[in-house]
């Protein structure tokens, strides 16, 4: 099992202008939903920006300790323009 603040630790490691927030969906440690806002992701597509958050938690996956990984990612201005407020 892994917990929620390890997975924001992974992530920043990998991105560490990151604003990350890990919802823990099923109680278990092992399936997750992630808010990441990363001026690193400005010119990537998509794929690429969930290819980067991915590299970053890439050990946890394959070990199974992270099962599933539901990614929602933003450069700063489309997080911005969502409207949404960090939490």
């Amino acid at each position: 099992m892994i917990s929620p603040n390890q997975v924001e630790t992974m992530i920043q490691a990998a991105l560490p202008d990151a604003a990350v927030q890990v919802q823990d969906l099923t109680g278990g440690g092992d399936h997750y939903q992630v808010v990441i806002v990363s001026s690193a992701f400005e010119g990537k597509s998509l794929i690429q920006q969930h290819q980067l958050v991915y590299r970053s938690v890439q050990q946890a996956m394959s070990t199974e300790a992270i099962h599933a990984l539901s990614l929602k990612t933003y450069t700063p201005q489309a997080w911005q323009e969502s409207g949404q407020v960090a939490s």
